[in-house]
């Protein structure tokens, strides 16, 4: 076996460890992460959302509502259960804990985050959002990875030690978070046996001095075996010594994240945790005759409450200017519903950003519903999830804007996660924010329309146009335009009828707006 590939396959180690009853991972630290101090205790609390969550169901946008109840009639939350929000949003019955996360200000909301090309494979486009990959690339590293491959020299050989003696990351599961996937080893340490005693047998014997594959592989798994019993042990004084001041629902996620901060409590130097619940794959019975009711409503309360008893732990034991939470879900649903009580897989749909340092605000711009769609049809891409992740490591973590664009992607465009007084300083001192009016005529068009906007400066522009499958038909301009007025034409003769979708990125703002060709 090749060291890279035993070094990708040697997270499946276990660390037989168990805190509040839950199975967990462990993963190394980084300079960045070095200490407790005012500048490096940040900690980011990463939840994923498997198989899809349906956002059309999460947060409703209310001026599209009657062409929900058109497109969507077997799924459609009855407008007299739904929780008020914005003046043009509402939220799922469910989610009462998170809107008044939400009226503290402590809750900020994604809209349409997704990227181009999206590809509707649970497996292909969960590879996508770990890696942080353009969709026809294939990288066999993590977004976490890379970042700490950029920081941190030599990893595995040699941690932990006296400068990093705790993990840097931790996955609560059976398997590894592929997020943490170095170039040259995975970064996490996979812990499976919830019954077994603490620690690894290291019985293997001497390793031979004759320089074979062997001796070497023999040599690195003991190695890892070693590291893995250090960091089990760091793991086990943390949970000996946190605390819990909270009341955790009943659930899977509930008890992960408890997990999570009484670790934190207990004086961990981890800065990423990664937890996940599963279920969100709902393409048949996704409400029961009570649309309030079922699976999406079951899964959106424990996600809410579980969100909530976490904040209230962390807040009671003055723990909540540390730690920042994020969801993230392979794709949103279609915007049709299907003949099963379900949604198929779709495209974009909102991220829930939580804590007391978030921006609290919707970010980005309700999803526009047209009144009839095809059924392959979904919600467009609005915010690039790679924005989303460079956003949090540039303003939680300190990273600068040109790091960022080498580990995730050039058309990086900086969001506001974090409020002022919370972020660590990084390269951005001034926003670079262009407002964007954009609307193209005619619409509805036959063969061509322009798309119209007014620029208060020069700026690097990218107008696209999508079909409504999230494909990326044509790049229009991809260039500086200088400040004034602008009229882009676009031309569609070659494109049948249909909805389609432009989206221009000015600098750090982006607009996407609907176009009809008849």
């Amino acid at each position: 076996m090749k060291r890279r590939s035993f070094l990708k396959t040697a997270s499946a180690f276990t660390v037989p460890m168990v805190i509040n009853g839950t199975s967990m991972m462990a993963l190394p630290k980084t300079k960045l992460f070095s200490g407790i101090s005012e500048a490096s205790d940040k900690v980011l609390v990463l939840i994923q959302l498997n198989g899809g969550n349906d956002g059309l169901n999460t947060i409703i946008p209310m001026e599209s509502y009657d062409n929900l109840v058109a497109v969507r009639p077997s799924v459609v939350l009855p407008e007299n259960t739904l929780l008020d929000f914005t003046p043009s949003l509402k939220l799922h019955p469910s989610l009462i804990e998170l809107k008044e996360r939400y009226q503290q200000g402590k809750v900020a909301i994604v809209q349409s985050v997704g990227y181009p090309n999206q590809n509707r494979s649970h497996f292909r486009s969960t590879d996508i959002w770990v890696t942080g990959s353009h969709s026809d690339e294939i990288i066999d590293t993590g977004w976490v990875g890379r970042y700490l491959d950029s920081d941190i020299d030599g990893y595995p050989m040699g941690y932990p030690n006296e400068d990093y003696p705790d993990p840097f990351a931790l996955t609560i599961g059976n398997f590894v978070s592929q997020t943490c996937q170095g170039a040259a080893a995975n970064y996490s340490l996979a812990v499976a046996n919830a019954d077994a005693d603490l620690g690894l047998d290291g019985g293997l014997g001497e390793t031979p001095m004759d320089g074979t594959k062997f001796a070497l592989e023999l040599d690195f798994l003991k190695t890892a075996i070693t590291q893995t019993n250090k960091y089990g042990a760091a793991l086990e004084q943390a949970a000996s010594t946190g605390n819990n001041l909270a009341v955790y629902p009943d659930t899977r996620l509930a008890q992960q994240l408890k997990s999570v901060a009484k670790l934190i409590s207990g004086g961990l130097q981890t800065k990423v945790y990664v937890v996940q619940i599963g279920g969100f794959d709902t393409h048949a019975n996704q409400v029961q005759a009570d649309p309030t009711t079922g699976r999406h409503a079951n899964l959106l309360e424990t996600l809410s409450g579980a969100i909530h008893a976490f904040q209230d732990d962390l807040e009671q034991m003055g723990l909540d200017d540390r730690v920042v939470g994020m969801t993230f879900s392979e794709f949103g649903r279609r915007i049709s519903s299907n003949l099963s009580q379900g949604t198929d897989h779709g495209d974009a749909s909102p991220l829930i950003i939580f804590g007391s340092c978030v921006n609290g605000s919707i970010i980005g711009d309700d999803p526009d519903i047209p009144p009839t769609v095809e059924p392959q049809e979904a919600v467009p891409m609005q915010i690039d999830f790679r924005s989303v992740y460079g956003s949090m490591l540039m303003d939680w973590f300190g990273v600068s804007i040109n790091t960022v664009k080498d580990l995730l992607f050039e058309d990086f465009q900086h969001i506001p996660l974090i409020v002022d007084g919370c972020k660590t300083i990084s390269s951005i001192s001034e926003p670079n924010t262009v407002p964007l009016s954009v609307y193209n005529f005619p619409n509805p068009f036959t063969n061509s329309t322009s798309i119209v906007f007014d620029l208060i400066s020069s700026v690097q522009v990218k107008v696209s146009v999508f079909d409504a499958q999230g494909r990326e038909l044509l790049i229009v301009v991809n260039k500086t335009l200088p400040k004034g007025h602008h009229e882009i034409p676009v031309k569609t003769a070659s494109l049948p009828a249909g909805n389609y979708y432009y989206r221009v990125q000015a600098a750090d703002s982006q607009k996407v707006g609907l176009m009809i060709k008849v």
